[in-house]
């Protein structure tokens, strides 16, 4: 039972930890605005670094990975059960996509994501993130990389033998991709936005 407990209350903390909105924070304290009036209206990383500036958005870039990594770290100290590890990622991940402080808005999970798994699964990750920033030089379009890396990740982790994780990459592939949708239809129509 105190191990039921712990875990609901681990799990609680990282989703709040989670929830924390970086690029509103960064945003309206750095240029007085707020993200989710500007742009594409969320607080991920490439919006705020569009409408705040690139410094800003690295800023909120670095900080959207450390909520995602240094959570998992922690728990590893815990425990190395893949469900144990896989569960504290997802409680961060929703928190940033579904954020308590945002109305059950949030970020897009591609940052947060990438801290998550430069912790859990680093080859994988590396190799995922190479295939995203090429295809980011190559279309100009952030979506399509990030799209990419959620894609090529659950498919390198079989590869590489870490079928523990598979389940958690299959369900960020999917919250990200639904997260992403109105990027889908503009790419399907022509009307994305280019990062250069």
């Amino acid at each position: 039972m105190g191990q039921f407990l712990f875990t609901i209350g681990w799990l609680a903390l990282c989703y709040l930890l989670g929830s924390v909105p970086f690029g509103l924070v960064i945003g309206q304290a750095a240029c007085r605005i707020d993200p989710r009036h500007y742009g594409s209206r969320n607080t991920g990383a490439t919006n705020v670094a569009r409408t705040c500036g690139t410094k800003y958005g690295v800023g909120t870039l670095l900080l959207d990975i450390g909520k995602g990594g240094v959570p998992v770290a922690l728990a590893m100290v815990v425990s190395t059960s893949p469900w144990f590890l896989s569960l504290t990622g997802a409680a961060v991940l929703l928190g940033h996509m579904f954020s308590v402080f945002l109305d059950g808005k949030g970020g897009k999970g591609v940052a947060t994501t990438i801290g998550v798994f430069l912790v859990l699964s680093f080859w994988p990750l590396f190799w995922s993130l190479v295939l995203c920033l090429l295809l980011i030089w190559w279309t100009g379009f952030v979506s399509v990389g990030s799209l990419a890396l959620v894609t090529a990740l659950p498919v390198l982790l079989a590869v590489f033998g870490q079928w523990g994780f598979v389940p958690l990459a299959l369900v960020v592939l999917l919250l990200v991709y639904w997260r992403h949708r109105e990027n889908i239809e503009r790419l399907a129509k022509g009307a994305e936005n280019p990062w250069r």
